[in-house]
């Protein structure tokens, strides 16, 4: 490793280590493998910035080898909710314990839950964006164009709007 990617990493890691632990978290449920996950990244990290020549933003590097180890750990673990298409996603899933979270609690497990059961690309996408990356930024990270980022993005903020635009029927019995 060259003191030059020491320093490189050293800034990134300042600049976007809380990002790659909210993508751990996002990709993996379990507390422990996602600190493992996010090691995982760091270590990948750490010894990708060899190669990096400057070609594109450092962010650009951090997030395409952070989401590229987060699709291998996904691609890897055969546990979970079997992936399905976007637009086969039709209700959300149940959290955990809602007596024991806050509502923003509840809300971000359940978002997080429909992050995990989407494609990869599509989570890798949403989550970018969440992140508060551009069209044009997510699209140098993920290989997507423009175009087919926006449309990924406006499709799930429209499926996870109409899972949270109905009110909930608390008490209601049939």
């Amino acid at each position: 490793m060259t003191a030059n990617a020491d320093i490189l990493y050293r800034q990134a890691g300042e600049q976007f280590a809380p990002a790659i632990a909210r993508l751990a978290n996002a990709v993996e449920r379990n507390a422990e493998k996602a600190r493992d996950l996010e090691q995982e990244v760091h270590c990948a990290l750490w010894t990708s910035l060899a190669r990096f020549k400057g070609e594109c933003a450092l962010k650009t590097w951090v997030y395409r080898v952070a989401h590229n180890v987060a699709a291998d750990h996904i691609a890897k673990s055969g546990r979970g909710p079997r992936k399905i298409p976007l637009e086969d996603i039709d209700s959300l899933p149940a959290a955990g314990n809602p007596e024991d979270a806050a509502a923003e609690t509840l809300v971000m497990v359940q978002v997080f839950e429909l992050i995990r059961r989407l494609p990869p690309i599509d989570a890798q996408t949403i989550i970018l964006w969440l992140e508060g990356e551009s069209a044009a930024s997510i699209a140098d990270i993920t290989g997507l164009s423009s175009g087919a980022v926006n449309v990924r993005v406006h499709r799930i903020k429209a499926l996870l709007a109409g899972h949270f635009s109905s009110p909930i029927n608390m008490g209601e019995t049939a």
